[in-house]
């Protein structure tokens, strides 16, 4: 796959506060490498926002920093299926799940509506929530996802944007900022 298609992922990441400077390639690599597992830390590519390599890796992963434009941190790591789902959604096109994909984002991230894909802000509606370190999973079979709750304050995992061509499982590891 070529990774360098979706460096439009920087709107992917979530708003944040805070940032990681662009031409600081250690401290992005540092700051992509926060959303990994320990255990794919020295086996995922890493990219930046221009298109540069910061480091090869041989998984199937591609970690991506901070977007400069952002505040905050909201390092993201993606599998295969969730490039295909994040190249979708950048361009608000449907997408087709045809296995299971997981993306980690262990550094958690500033913030998103948990009912609008699209939303830039907190509403009265949209079930704004800011998550700490999680991993997030897609699915093909789309009946799984009925079984959980679309509710973030349940205490476990649930459906992000639910009924939308984008839900996923979100699953909280960790502690909430």
């Amino acid at each position: 796959m070529k990774y360098h298609n979706y460096l439009s992922l920087a709107v992917m990441a979530l708003a944040m506060s805070g940032g990681v400077q662009a031409n600081d390639k250690q401290a992005m690599l540092e700051d992509a490498l926060s959303a990994a597992p320990p255990t794919l830390k020295d086996k995922v590519t890493v990219m930046d926002w221009d298109n540069n390599v910061l480091q090869k890796g041989t998984s199937q992963y591609t970690c991506f920093p901070t977007p400069p434009q952002l505040k905050g941190k909201s390092p993201m790591c993606m599998d295969g299926p969730w490039m295909e789902w994040a190249k979708a959604w950048m361009n608000k096109q449907p997408v087709e799940i045809k296995e299971i994909g997981i993306s980690y984002m262990l550094a958690g991230d500033g913030g998103a509506s948990n009912t609008d894909p699209y939303a830039e802000n907190e509403t009265a509606d949209n079930q704004w929530i800011v998550e700490g370190p999680h991993l997030m999973i897609i699915t093909p079979d789309k009946a799984l996802l009925d079984s959980l709750p679309t509710d973030p304050n349940n205490g476990g995992p649930y459906v992000m944007w639910k009924d939308t061509p984008y839900q996923h499982i979100m699953i909280p590891i960790g502690a909430r900022p």
